[in-house]
C-alpha cells in the first residue's frame, strides 16, 4: 500500500530533535503514554530501521517524548540507563524509513494429486488464525487485491478463524468429525470435500491451575498505540477475567532482558495490571535472550499436570540475536520438550515479520493469533480463553487416504507450511499441531471424481486392483495426550452418505472463506469466481453472526477495489 508523506523543514526537525521517535531509543511510556501523538506517526517509525550496533553502551538520558508535527525522525543508537531505563541519541543521523518491511513466507500453492499414484496426504493440524486478521487489517486500511502480498495469505487460517456447527465428541472420545461432499462452486467438473474437527471442551470456558508467562517486547519498535498500548490493554482485559488459580510472570525484553513479575498469585490482580501498565517502549529488540528467559521463569513455577505456558506478544522484529526464520525453528524446537506451549501475539503494522512469528507457533507447541484491536483481543483471550491458553491435544496429524475408484484426483486447500511426509504420520518424533479445549479444525479438499471429463487416465496402472466401494476416502487423526509421548490414532470413513447436492451453510461459507482467500491470494485454482459470487451466496445464507457478517463488509471493500 503506498503512503504519502509530509514534508518538513530541517529546521522543524532540528527544533524537535530531544522529542523525535528513534529506531533504537523508541518511545519510553508508561501509564501516561501519549496515545493521541502516536497514533498520528506510523508505527512503521521504529527500530528496524537503525544499527543493532547502536544499542550497546549505557547511557543516562532524559526521557523522550513522541512529537505528532514530524514525518522525517532523527534515529540514533542507544542503550539501557541504569538511572531510568530511558534511551537517548547517540551520533545522530537522518533516516527516511521504508514504507512498508513486512515480511511472510509461503510454500508454492498446492496442486493435484492422481489418487493411483500419491492416495495419502498429511498434513499437521492448525488452528491459527493471524493470516485472516492481519489481512483484515490491510483491508480496513485500504489495500486493494493488488497492495497484498500473496504469502501473506493462509486460507487455512482464514477457514479457522471462524466457528461451524461441527459433531461434538462421542462420550469418552476427545474428537468429533463432520465430513461432507458436494459440488464444486467454482468448477462445475469438481467436487469439494469437507473435513471439520471439533476437540473436546472438558473446561466449559475456565482454565485449569496455570503457570503463565507473559513475554513481552517493549522495545522501541512496540512504541506506537496499536502495539504497546494495545499490548497493555489486552493483557490486563484478560488479567480481569482469569481465575484466581495459579502464578502470572513477566519477562519483557529490548536491548536487555527483564523478570518485572516472577510467579504472582494469580488473585493479586491489582499488582499484575500495575506491572503491565508501567511498561515502556525502547531500545533494540532482542528476542532470543528474551525466550530463554520466560522458559527459565517459567520452568522455576513448573506445575505438574497443571497448564504452563508462555505468552509472548510482539511485533517479531527481531534484530539481536537470532532473526533468521530457520535458525528460530531450530532454537525454538529445544524448548518445546519442557512441557511448556506457546502462545504468540502479533501486533502493529508496517514493519511485522509475519514469517518469524509463524514459525516460532509452529515448531514450539504453541498457536499464533494477530491482534489489531481490542475486539479482537478479547475474542483471542477471553471468549476463547480456554481453547487459546490450554492444550487438549499436541501432534496433531491428519492423514487422508483418497480411493481412486472415486477420487481421480484431488487437491488440500491451504496448509502449505503444515505438509508431511506420508511416513511422518506413525512417526512420534515428528511434530504435528496443537489443539485447545473445544477447538475445531477445518479443512476442505477439492476433488475430481473419477467419472469427471476432466479425470486423467492412466494407461499402465492395475485397475482391477481399484477398491469399487462407495468410499470417497478414509480420514485418519493422531495425537498425544498433553503429557504422553505415545500417538492415539482414529479412524473415520467419508462415503457415498455423505454426499449431498445441497451443501450445509457449514460447507457453504467454508466455500466462500475459501474463495475469497485464493482471489486474494492470487491462486491458479479460482476459476470463474468472483467477489460478486461470494457476496450474491453470502445473502443466501441463514446462520451468520457477527464476525461472519465482517467477513462479508471485507469482500465487499475489496469488490470495490477490484
Amino acid at each position: 500500500m503506498k503512503k504519502n508523506f509530509r514534508s518538513v523543514s530541517m529546521l522543524t526537525c532540528s527544533a524537535i530533535l530531544a522529542s523525535a521517535l528513534t529506531g533504537c531509543g523508541g518511545m519510553t511510556a508508561g501509564t501516561s503514554y501519549d496515545t493521541a501523538a502516536t497514533e498520528t506517526a506510523p508505527s512503521y517509525y521504529d527500530n528496524s530501521y537503525e544499527s543493532e550496533a547502536a544499542c550497546e553502551a549505557p547511557v543516562s538520558a532524559a526521557k523522550p517524548s513522541l512529537s505528532n508535527s514530524v514525518d522525517l525522525f532523527f534515529s540514533s543508537g542507544s542503550s539501557k540507563s541504569t538511572a531510568d531505563s530511558s534511551y537517548h541519541c547517540e551520533e545522530p543521523q537522518w533516516v527516511i524509513p521504508e514504507t512498508n518491511t513486512e515480511s511472510y513466507e509461503k510454500p508454492e500453492e498446492n496442486g493435484f494429486f492422481l489418487s493411483k499414484s500419491q492416495p495419502l496426504s498429511t498434513f499437521a493440524a492448525d488452528v491459527d488464525t493471524a493470516s485472516y486478521t492481519n489481512v483484515r487489517r490491510m483491508i480496513e486500511e485500504g489495500y486493494g487485491p493488488e497492495d497484498i502480498q500473496y504469502e501473506a495469505v493462509r486460507p487455512e487460517e482464514f477457514l479457522n478463524y471462524f466457528s461451524y456447527d461441527l459433531h461434538s465428541p462421542k462420550k469418552g472420545e476427545k474428537f468429533g468429525v463432520t465430513t461432507e461432499i458436494s459440488d464444486c462452486p467454482w468448477n462445475e467438473d469438481h467436487e469439494l470435500m469437507f473435513v471439520g474437527v471439533k476437540a473436546q471442551d472438558v473446561l466449559d470456558g475456565e482454565i485449569p491451575e496455570s503457570n503463565l508467562v507473559f513475554l513481552i517486547d517493549v522495545s522501541g519498535s512496540m512504541s506506537s498505540s496499536n502495539k504497546l498500548p494495545l499490548l497493555q490493554s489486552a493483557f490486563t482485559d484478560l488479567v480481569d477475567n482469569l481465575p484466581g488459580d495459579g502464578t502470572i510472570s513477566i519477562v519483557t525484553y529490548s536491548s536487555y532482558e527483564e523478570v518485572v513479575l516472577d510467579g504472582e498469585d494469580m488473585s493479586h490482580k491489582r499488582a499484575i495490571k500495575k506491572a503491565i501498565n508501567s511498561l515502556f517502549a525502547g531500545g533494540c529488540t532482542n528476542g532470543e535472550r528474551g525466550m530463554e528467559m520466560a522458559y527459565e521463569v517459567a520452568m522455576d513455577h513448573f506445575i505438574e499436570g497443571g497448564n504452563n505456558r508462555v505468552i509472548m506478544a510482539t511485533d517479531g522484529d527481531l534484530n539481536v540475536g537470532i532473526s533468521d526464520p530457520d535458525e528460530l525453528e531450530k532454537f525454538i524446537e529445544k524448548k518445546k520438550e519442557s512441557g511448556i506451549f506457546l502462545s504468540v501475539l502479533g501486533f502493529g503494522e508496517g514493519n511485522y515479520k509475519d514469517d518469524r512469528l509463524e514459525r516460532l507457533a509452529d515448531c514450539g507447541n504453541g498457536n499464533y493469533s494477530y491482534i489489531d484491536s481490542m475486539t479482537e483481543a478479547h475474542k483471542v483471550l477471553v471468549d476463547e480463553m480456554s481453547s487459546t491458553l490450554v492444550t487438549v491435544a499436541k501432534d496433531v496429524k491428519f492423514q487422508v487416504e483418497f480411493n481412486p475408484a472415486k477420487v481421480n484426483a484431488y487437491r488440500l486447500i491451504g496448509y502449505e507450511n503444515r505438509q508431511m511426509d506420508a511416513v511422518d504420520f506413525n512417526d512420534d518424533t515428528k511434530d504435528g499441531g496443537e489443539i485447545g479445549s473445544g477447538h475445531s479444525v477445518v479443512a476442505l479438499y477439492e476433488i475430481i471424481p473419477s467419472n469427471s471429463e476432466s479425470a486423467i487416465e492412466l494407461k499402465y496402472q492395475d485397475n482391477n486392483a481399484a477398491d469399487l466401494s462407495d468410499e470417497y476416502a478414509t480420514i485418519k487423526l493422531r495425537y498425544k495426550e498433553p503429557d504422553e509421548d505415545e500417538s492415539k490414532l482414529l479412524t473415520f470413513i467419508a462415503d457415498e452418505n455423505h454426499y449431498s447436492k445441497r451443501p450445509s451453510e457449514n460447507m457453504i461459507f467454508a466455500e466462500l472463506v475459501s474463495e475469497f482467500a485464493m482471489l486474494i491470494g492470487d491462486s491458479d485454482y479460482a476459476g470463474n469466481i468472483t467477489y460478486k459470487d461470494i457476496l450474491s451466496a453470502y445473502k443466501l445464507l441463514d446462520n451468520t453472526d457477527d464476525y461472519k457478517d465482517e467477513f462479508f463488509n471485507l469482500v465487499r471493500m475489496v469488490a470495490k477495489r477490484s
